[in-house]
């Protein structure tokens, strides 16, 4: 069977200091696989590794040792400039802070141009027409395009980075903590643009979350990461039944009753 993501052997550690030999193992050994259309989450506490692991898949960080497998390809073993902008449409990156992300001089609407770039020249068709049905897929209006980032809140701004992913139609979205920085009321807004981004595109999409009752609801399968490792894999139904490590059973007593689903 072929994965969409392979993910095999991956440890990335760093030294202390320049002139230091202590050596930090952020992540240590990860493996899995990813099918296409399937949603993952990999939970973990700050300090887990669960954000440098999403950094190497993303290309963005290099690994110790190991390597992350795209379609059956080596993705560091990338070299030239064009395969390189090719991966990075088809696997993009959603980050906790959405204005960190983003050009603080540009308007919205050269942003989403920026994205246009990582298409080829035939699939651009009317770039004014594709900014406009991208913010019209996650419920923003167009006079949002001639608005600067500081001008939106922190919803909205998560919602242009959700439009750069319907313009690109990646077949794989990183999210990073998407929903960390906004109130409860957004959170279910984004949550549902991550659901219609694989209805409509059959997207993967893997959550970097510490939040054990959102992974719970919006996952197929579920990894823990512990220390740099993934300790338990479990889909959703497993998790209230079959849980063996203990800091899988830690996380889950932290969970509200609210977001259990009982039958």
């Amino acid at each position: 069977m072929s994965y969409l993501l392979d993910v095999r052997y991956v440890t990335k550690v760093y030294t202390a200091g320049l002139l230091s030999r202590e050596r930090i193992t952020a992540v240590n050994n990860v493996n899995f696989k990813l099918n296409s259309g399937e949603i993952i989450s990999i939970v973990g506490e700050s300090g887990s590794g669960k954000t440098t692991l999403a950094k190497i898949i993303l290309r963005l960080l290099p690994p110790t040792s190991g390597s992350v497998y795209f379609e059956g390809k080596d993705v560091w073993s990338i070299k030239r400039r064009e395969e390189l902008r090719q991966y990075w449409r088809q696997v993009h990156g959603i980050f906790q802070d959405p204005y960190a992300s983003f050009n603080p001089m540009f308007k919205v609407r050269r942003i989403l141009y920026q994205a246009l770039s990582l298409l080829d020249e035939n699939e651009r068709g009317d770039p004014e027409g594709l900014v406009r049905e991208a913010l019209k897929s996650v419920g923003l209006q167009p006079d949002a395009l001639d608005k600067y980032p500081h001008e939106l809140s922190g919803g909205m701004r998560q919602r242009i980075m959700v439009a750069r992913c319907f313009m690109l139609r990646p077949k794989l979205v990183i999210a990073d903590e998407p929903t960390s920085m906004i109130d409860a009321s957004t959170r279910a807004g984004i949550l549902k643009l991550f659901t219609k981004l694989r209805e409509e595109n059959n997207t993967s999409i893997i959550f970097i979350t510490h939040d054990l009752g959102l992974a719970y609801y919006v996952s197929d399968r579920i990894l823990i990461m512990y220390k740099g490792e993934i300790v338990e894999e479990r889909t959703p139904d497993e998790l209230l039944e079959k849980v063996e490590h203990p800091y899988t059973k830690r996380l889950l007593s932290d969970v509200p009753f609210l977001y259990r689903k009982w039958s």
